[in-house]
């Protein structure tokens, strides 16, 4: 973000883009002042929150880590430990495969095989040409390169009991699954039960300080734990992120299926709405995709009119398609969005695109 975008957005009083302007001052305000410390991630409120998440992933064990980069390779890495491959499948669009620079094979000699289509979910057919043993697969809920789209329940299950059939662990790249359980309307529990390890992230949706929790088995997670070591994760300290976390998340996963209502009622405000296209269509989760019909120069300076003249921050820039007639934007639907009614924010997507 450079400068110009960064004073912008300070000066900028509202938003609809999911849990609002959060400030340092907000995320402050998420540790409560009695919170019991920890000492090198034992003990205090990291110990809580550990609890905590396994209790409400049905899992149980839990270990909490400062980077969801450093707790999916860790945990990967404990699967492929176990088993005869170091080959882990995931889609495409996977975070490791996209965002990490490789870090699960430079530093855990873990091999990433693509599935399936970038443009589409995942599906069994895909799974079942995989014919090289696996040590794990990865499926994130929902598919967040994608919209947001979640694959049919029964598809799900096929996939997990592929994985587990060949022996391999199923291991869910849960960092929205927060927004997956309001798209598939079960408790988190329910979901995770299908998966062996489950990464869940605290500063997505649930508006926290930056951190993540692993769920699974005793025994997996005290290698993961091990492996926060190895890699520097075991911080002094880790209790102010964890104090956040254990603060908002009953709330946030509360208003759920909220979100989830709110997202369906934004899709129906921009039925009439012929410049503005959603993805998936409809919503699976609250979140989704949006594709503008308007150049990258026109949205740009509509959103900057936005924010001078009224205040209110939306994107500074649309992501490019292949069409420099359109550009596409991510909608998360968080604490923020419920503020604003639908048609006024469909009014206001429309505006973008004039």
């Amino acid at each position: 973000m450079d400068e110009e975008i960064r004073a912008r957005r300070a000066a900028c009083t509202d938003t609809f883009l999911g849990n609002g302007l959060i400030r340092p001052r907000d995320l402050l305000a998420s540790i409560d002042p009695d919170t019991e410390p920890d000492l090198y991630g034992a003990g205090g409120v990291v110990t809580d929150l550990e609890r905590h998440v396994a209790d409400v992933l049905g899992k149980p064990a839990a270990v909490f880590l400062p980077s969801g980069t450093m707790a999916q390779a860790a945990t990967l890495r404990v699967h492929a430990d176990r088993r005869t491959t170091r080959t882990v499948v995931w889609h495409p669009y996977s975070h490791l495969e996209q965002h990490e620079g490789q870090a699960h094979q430079r530093l855990h000699h873990l091999v990433g095989r693509r599935a399936g289509d970038l443009e589409r979910l995942l599906t069994l057919d895909d799974l079942e040409d995989v014919a090289e043993p696996v040590a794990a697969l990865v499926l994130e809920l929902p598919q967040r390169d994608l919209g947001g789209a979640l694959p049919a329940w029964d598809d799900l299950v096929a996939q997990t009991r592929w994985a587990r059939d060949r022996g391999a662990a199923v291991h869910l790249d849960g960092a929205r699954l927060w927004e997956a359980s309001a798209g598939y309307d079960r408790a988190p529990a329910d979901i995770a039960a299908l998966f062996d390890t489950v990464y869940v992230s605290f500063y997505k949706g649930i508006g926290a300080l930056p951190g993540c929790c692993v769920a699974g088995s005793a025994p997996d997670i005290a290698a993961v734990r091990e492996w926060r070591s190895r890699l520097g994760g075991t911080l002094f300290a880790l209790w102010p992120a964890a104090a956040s976390a254990l603060r908002l998340l009953d709330d946030a996963l509360a208003e759920m299926p909220a979100r989830m209502r709110h997202a369906r009622a934004i899709w129906d405000a921009l039925a009439g709405v012929p410049e503005v296209r959603v993805v998936p269509d409809p919503p699976q989760a609250p979140m989704m995709h949006l594709l503008f019909a308007a150049s990258a120069e026109t949205f740009r300076e509509n959103a900057q009119r936005l924010a001078d003249e009224t205040g209110l921050w939306v994107w500074p820039s649309g992501f490019a398609t292949g069409d420099p007639a359109v550009v596409r934007a991510e909608l998360s639907v968080g604490h923020a969005t419920l503020r604003h009614k639908p048609e006024a924010i469909a009014e206001i997507l429309a505006g973008l695109c004039a």
